[in-house]
Formats: C-alpha cells, structure tokens, sequence
C-alpha cells in the first residue's frame, strides 16, 4: 500500500483560494517558481495520482495563462483562479493526456480538454495531475482500482470512500487547492465525509459532462471536493455554465433562493440506520443539536420513498446505464476489467427494455414523493455515510458494505436534488464524521449559504492537513450570487412590514440590515397606501437605515413591475461604498411629502407614529 505521506512538504499546503490570491498578488511573476515548488512535493509512488503533468504539459499551461494574463493588461481580476494548482479525476479528459478510468486497457490520448476544464482553465487555474478511482466511477469505496486502494488520510487502515478517492485524498492533505470529482451515486460526497473536506454535488446538468467518461450519463454530475464551502462555490461558478454540446446540460433558471430562510427547517430521516457503527450514530446526534442549538428547526419524514429509490441505482435496471457506458471493453475484453466492477456491469444484461421503462416509471412516482416531502423545507439533513469500513472488511464484503455507503446518497442524482457534504466532527477514534445537505434543483447557492455559516461554526481542522481556518476566512462575506439581484429595501418591504411579502413570495432572502452613504434623505409620501417612503439623494443628507435582500435573478423583474409610481427602481451608494440595486424616487413627488430623514429610516418614524402622545 502507497503511503499518504508526502516526501517534500510544499509552502502552499493547505493554502485556500483566498491564500493563493493573496500570494499572487504579491507575487505576480513567481507563476514558474511556484508550481515548481508544488510539483517537487508531490510523489510519483503516492497511488492518489494515476498521472501527473510533465514539464512540457506544466509549461504549456503557462504559456497559455501568461496570454490570458496579457489580454487583460497585466489584471489578476478576471482571472480569479490565477496560478491555482488542481487535480482531476482520471475519468476527464485534458488534452494530450491519457485518460484510463482506471482501466489501463481501455486509455486513450484525450483530442480536448473536457468542458469544465476548459472552463477553469479560463480562469487562470493550473491543472497538475490525475486522481485514482474505484474504476469507471463505479463504487463508493476507493478500493476498486488496478492502481491500488486509496487509503484514508486519517487512518490508512480505513477507505478513504469512491469513486472519487484519489481527488478527495489529495485534496484533503492540501496538495492542490481543489480537485474535481464525479457523482452519480455518492461518489463526490463519501469521500469528502471520510476525509474531513467538503463535497459539492451541483445540480445535474449545471457543470457539463462533455469530455467525461460517463458512469450513468442520466444521472452523472462532475463534483468538486474542496477545503472550504466558499472555495468550492466559487470553483462550482467557475466551471459551470450551459454547454450546448452536452445533450444533458440545463440553463439555471435563476429562479431558486440563493439562501436559506432567516429561520431554516431542516428535515430529518424518521428512520436512521448506522449498522452497528456506535461512534457514527453519536456523532450525527451531535451534528443534530448542533443545528437546533443554531436555530435550526429539525422535522422527522417518512425516509421510504428514499430508501427505496436508493436501491434501485444499482439493484434495478439503472444498472444497464452503466453496462452501456463501458461498452466495448466489457464486451470484446472483459477480463481487463476489476472482476467486481465486470460484476455489476454484467448484472445490466439481466433487464430488458420493458424493465427499464417500468425502472424509469418508478424513479418519477417516487421522486414525486420526495419532492412533496420536501416541500416547506429549506434542505433534508443526512449523514454523509452511516459508517466506515477498513480496507480489509471491503475485502470480505465488497458489495454489501459499498451498498451500506450509498443509503444517503444514492437517491440523490435520481431524484434531482442537490447536495452538499460539510466535515461535522472528528470521532473518539479519529476519524471524520460528516453531514450532507440535500436540497432540490438549482438550491446550490443556498446549501452553500448555509454550509459557509456552518463550517466557520466548527472548530475543525482544514482536510487532514491539521491547518486551522484563517481568521480572514472567518470574516469573508458572502458573494453576491450571479443568480440573484442584491436589493436594498427602505420601507414597506422592509422586514415585517406590509409588503414584505412580495419578497418572502419570490424565494428572496434577507441578507443584512446596513445603512446608505450619508447622502440620502428620506420623505414619508403622501396619499400612498399601504404608507411608502421615498428616498432621494441630496446635499445634506444622512445615512439611512435599508435591508439588503438577494432576490433570484428571474424574479427580479416581477418585483419591479409591481413598484407603483412615484418609485422606482436605482443604484443606492451604500455606507461602506457597495452599489446595490434600490428604491429611489421621483423628484415631483417631494412637494407634498414630509422630510423624515431625522428618524434615520422608515422603521423609526413609523414607531413613532404608533408612539402614545404624552401629555
């Protein structure tokens, strides 16, 4: 077994985005130097990697971010991932590089980079090596690869969980700053549960499977295991985007909230099972009055319709997606393949078309019901894994204990949900215990919402390279989200007030209450019902109170057509000099109206209206 330690320790292990943009500023010609230094700490007898870039394929890339560079005038702006160095699943092609899916026999040279790499690569990111995997992505163990088992970063007697086992384990000793994996099953979520990272499952169709070796093409979205949530949002930004070659592509129709309500429900299994596994079981208990110690409000639901949906990923004819997927190496050489993957691959020629309509029939009814259980909820709360295995106990039982993994997950792609797997806690022996977050389609900015709150909440190490994270990590705010518009309310949209609803009735969620730049002034207008302020830039003017709320981009304009006249809708200047989107009001208006900018906002003076009289 290939050891997980590294023989030359890098100076930019464990660094986040966020590190490798400060470095880079202040180092803006070290682009050589320092992938240099990245590459010499990495190990070609470390069985993560399959392949790692050469000199002439580092250099290339090089070449090729100097000109993007220059386009830009020399900017670092538009290139926000900059000189970061990651790491793919070898089930992704890159140009000129061998593709294996862990199957030496069936490589072959890739023609042109897969979408999402293009993508990352155009913005500024450096692709250093490929990543094992349990092979043709099937499996959720880490142990179903010529290339050898990859061991857990914890504990190497232990998986370190699949397909995507090599991306996660890199990833989690910080050697690369994000890694891109696979998920049809699990297999971008186990392994960041077993490995202490996060784990974003996008929704399918959102990052183009174009350029990957399918699994179950239906039901595949390419994952990204990062050390932070807010890294692995902006990294899921990055890569993401509609992509017409790709027939299973979507357009985001912008119309999901981009956050999590000010007061979430979560909903909860009414049934857990953790198979004997003690330390799993009390670890999610802890998980759960984590979060309703948070506020979170915790519901039980019947979990049958996904219990029995997971079962039908791999023990009904879903199966045959995958025989179809390998293809003629299962058919003209299947003795190259690892016996247990042939296995399940095989078991796809016992269905025939009937079996598939009626398997596809089946998915709907019960995704039906699981969307209905998750109506009035803001995410369904899981534990990644319900327990972990030791490479040896795989090898007694490989079958069942992979199934065992895949009880919370394997639903998920089939159902078309999103997910999202946040490191939880360390257990008594030491190794990671995490929770996922499942939302439905297109909910991926709000379980990232939610998930930046939670992990600055913990006081875990970054991965498994025993880093703390920064206090400037810490302190980051959220970003506006291209999905939303950020709005700033003034009055009777204003939290509790009359039409607040307009909001609240378009998935928008409040972000914070701040204050404008000291130039505004505020009039309570006349003869408006229910009673509306207007705001007005103007000498003499002072700060005003305002809410900032992100509204999905497609239910935007929805909101403006119903603003009445005199309103409308502008650019406000905000206190720390942000420009938002906000109510201003026409000039003609003011005549008959009343100056009430000494309350400092509409709350206050409609207060004082409502105040007694004292005599």
């Amino acid at each position: 077994m290939a050891s997980v330690s590294d023989t030359v320790t890098s100076p930019f292990r464990g660094f986040t985005l966020r590190e490798w943009q400060q470095h880079y500023r202040s180092a803006p010609d070290s682009l050589r130097t320092t992938l240099s230094l990245v590459m010499g700490s990495l190990s070609q007898n470390d069985n993560a990697w399959i392949y790692l870039a050469n000199a002439e394929q580092l250099e290339a890339q090089i070449l090729h971010l100097e000109a993007l560079r220059h386009q830009h005038e020399g900017s670092l702006s538009a290139l926000p991932l900059f000189g970061v160095p990651f790491a793919v699943k070898d089930n992704m092609d890159i140009a000129g590089w061998p593709t294996t899916a862990a199957c030496p026999a069936f490589a072959y040279t890739a023609e042109a980079d897969a979408t999402v790499i293009a993508n990352l690569k155009a913005k500024g990111a450096i692709v250093i090596g490929k990543t094992n995997l349990d092979q043709f992505a099937t499996g959720l163990v880490g142990t179903r690869s010529p290339y050898g088992a990859v061991p857990n970063t914890f504990n190497p007697d232990y998986v370190s969980g699949g397909s995507s086992s090599g991306s996660a384990s890199v990833l989690a000793r910080g050697l690369v700053a994000f890694s891109l994996g696979t998920d049809t099953a699990g297999s971008g979520r186990v392994p960041a549960g077993f490995n202490n990272v996060v784990g974003l499952k996008p929704t399918k169709g959102w990052l183009s499977n174009t350029g990957v070796v399918p699994a179950c093409r239906l039901n595949d979205s390419v994952s990204i295991f990062a050390l932070t949530v807010a890294d692995a949002q902006t990294v899921a930004q990055a890569a993401g985007g509609f992509d017409a070659a790709d027939a299973y592509s979507r357009r985001n129709p912008f119309t999901a909230p981009v956050a999590m309500s000010p007061h979430p429900r979560f909903a909860v299994p009414d049934s857990l099972e953790f198979f004997g596994d003690a330390l799993a079981e009390f670890e999610f208990d802890q998980a759960l009055e984590r979060l309703n110690s948070s506020g979170i409000t915790l519901v039980p639901v019947d979990f049958t319709p996904f219990r029995e949906l997971a079962e039908q990923l791999y023990y009904g004819a879903w199966v045959a997606e995958r025989t179809v997927a390998v293809g003629e190496i299962f058919e003209e050489s299947p003795e190259a393949m690892d016996p247990i993957v042939r296995g399940i691959v095989a078991n796809g020629l016992n269905y025939t078309a009937s079996d598939a309509w009626r398997a596809e029939y089946l998915r709907a009814e019960l995704s039906r019901k699981i969307s209905l259980t998750l109506e009035g909820f803001d995410a369904l709360v899981v534990p990644t894994s319900p327990t972990i295995r030791t490479q040896q106990e795989l090898v007694q039982e490989p079958v069942l204990y992979n199934s065992q993994f895949g009880i919370y997950t394997n639903f998920t792609n089939l159902a078309d949900l999103s997910a999202l797997a946040l490191p939880s806690s360390l257990r008594a022996d030491g190794l990671p215990a995490g929770i996922t977050l499942i939302a439905p389609a297109w909910h991926d900015d709000a379980l990232a919402s939610f998930g930046r709150q939670w992990q600055r909440s913990l006081n875990l190490p970054l991965g498994a390279t025993g880093l703390a994270m920064k206090s400037e990590e810490f302190m980051a705010s959220a970003p506006v989200s291209a999905a939303s518009v950020r709005v700033a309310v003034v009055g009777a949209h204003l939290t509790g007030m009359p039409l607040n609803f307009q909001l609240t009735s378009r998935n928008a969620v409040r972000v914070e209450q701040t204050t404008t730049a000291a130039t505004y002034k505020l009039y309570a207008l006349a003869n408006t019902t229910p009673p509306k302020p207007g705001l007005v830039r103007a000498e003499g003017g002072s700060a005003i109170i305002v809410e900032l709320w992100d509204i999905p981009l497609a239910r935007f304009g929805e909101f403006v057509a119903e603003i009445p006249a005199p309103l409308g809708m502008g650019s406000l200047e905000l206190a720390d000099g942000r420009r938002v989107k906000g109510f201003i009001c026409e000039p003609w208006a003011l005549g008959e109206a009343t100056d009430i900018t000494a309350f400092g906002g509409w709350r206050s003076y409609i207060q004082s209206l409502n105040s007694p009289v004292k005599s």
